[in-house]
C-alpha cells in the first residue's frame, strides 16, 4: 500500500492564517512500513511558520500493520468467533516547536490510531470509509477551533 498525497495540501483555517498551504516531498519513513512527507515549503500567510529542517522537523508519516491479520475461522460448533484481530494504521505528525528564547526547537508528536477489526476491510468498508470521511470532515469543519484550544487550554 502506497500513502501518495497531492501536495500542495491546503490546510484548515487557523486564527491569524490566511489561505495555508503545505508543500510535500518524499521522505524516508523510520520504519519499513510507514511512508513519510516532509514539508519543504509553506504558503499563504502563516506568519513565523517554519518548513522541515533535520533538528526542526515538520514529517507526517502514515503507518500500516507489519503483519496484517486475518479473520480466524469460526467455531466449527457455534459458528461464532472468539476474539476478533484488528489491524492498526497510524498517521504521526511530527513538528519542531520553540520553548523559550535561545533554545533549540523540540519535536511535538500528533497521534492517530485506526484499529481496523480483521474482516471488516472486505466485509463492512463502507462503514470503514464512513468514519474517515466524518472525521475529516469534522477536522476540515473545526481547525480553528482545535488549534485555538491546544494554545489556549480553553476547549
Amino acid at each position: 500500500m502506497t500513502w501518495s498525497p497531492s501536495t500542495p495540501v491546503t490546510g484548515g483555517a487557523q486564527t491569524g492564517f490566511t489561505t495555508p498551504t503545505y508543500t510535500l516531498a518524499a521522505d524516508r519513513a523510520p520504519d519499513i512500513n510507514g511512508t513519510q512527507h516532509a514539508v519543504s515549503a509553506v504558503g499563504g500567510t502563516q506568519a513565523g511558520v517554519r518548513s522541515h529542517t533535520v533538528s526542526d522537523p515538520f514529517t507526517v508519516t502514515f503507518f500500516k500493520p507489519k503483519t496484517p491479520k486475518a479473520l480466524p475461522s469460526p467455531n466449527p460448533t457455534t459458528g461464532r468467533y472468539g476474539s476478533v484481530p484488528s489491524n492498526t494504521y497510524s498517521v504521526v505528525l511530527r513538528k519542531g516547536v520553540n520553548f523559550a528564547a535561545n533554545q533549540a526547537p523540540v519535536v511535538m508528536t500528533f497521534r492517530l490510531t485506526m484499529d481496523i477489526p480483521a474482516g471488516a476491510d472486505s466485509y463492512d468498508a463502507a462503514q470503514i470509509r464512513a468514519a474517515v470521511s466524518l472525521l475529516s470532515g469534522l477536522l476540515t469543519q473545526i481547525p480553528a477551533g482545535v488549534g485555538d484550544s491546544l494554545v489556549t487550554g480553553i476547549p
